[in-house]
């Protein structure tokens, strides 16, 4: 198994945007709540949440191709077919089957960092402690708000077995774990 220290570098390679590098941050730290939530491998889950947008300097103009590509370049590196069947399941053009419950975890994950950054940082505070789940709800409503982050594949956790409240739950919590490093504290 690569180490985690080995993936950032390999990751920090690929990847330029600070702002990304965030956000793949907080899909890694939500997939490891989500692990030890399920009692699944913990380094295998924050992989493929670290790793899941690898290719998107790449592909950010060809969607259709984004996650294809990384898995291709994780696949090349020699990731576990476990992380590289993830990270290939979360194109959200629905090509290829979300078979395990790491890759329902991440195809539920993706959007919902967005949408938990973007209600922190619309408070004065500009702080993930200055949110709670049922603000995440009523804002989840607004279709003018973060309207980056997909409602439909937010609610997916149901697939899960995890309601909606539940699940962001876990995310808000898993990333106020690192909201230091991610400038939201």
């Amino acid at each position: 198994m690569i180490s985690r220290e080995e993936a950032l570098k390999f990751l920090r390679e690929h990847v330029q945007t600070e702002n990304l590098v965030n956000h793949m941050l907080a899909t890694e730290a939500v997939m490891r709540s989500l692990a030890r939530h399920f009692a699944e491998d913990e380094d295998t889950w924050g992989l493929v949440g670290l790793l899941h947008d690898v290719d998107y300097d790449y592909t950010k103009d060809d969607p259709q191709r984004h996650a294809i590509l990384g898995s291709e370049i994780l696949e090349k590196r020699g990731f576990p077919p476990e992380v590289v069947r993830a990270v290939k399941a979360h194109n959200n053009g629905g090509i290829y089957p979300r078979e395990k419950r790491i890759d329902q975890a991440l195809f539920a994950t993706d959007p919902t960092t967005g949408l938990i950054v973007a209600g922190a940082l619309i408070k004065k505070e500009k702080s993930l402690a200055a949110i709670d789940v049922p603000f995440l709800l009523k804002r989840m409503k607004e279709k003018s708000f973060a309207r980056g982050a997909n409602r439909e594949q937010i609610r997916t956790c149901t697939e899960l077995d995890l309601t909606l409240e539940a699940f962001l739950g876990l995310s808000l919590e898993a990333m106020r774990g690192i909201a230091p490093e991610l400038g939201l504290a």
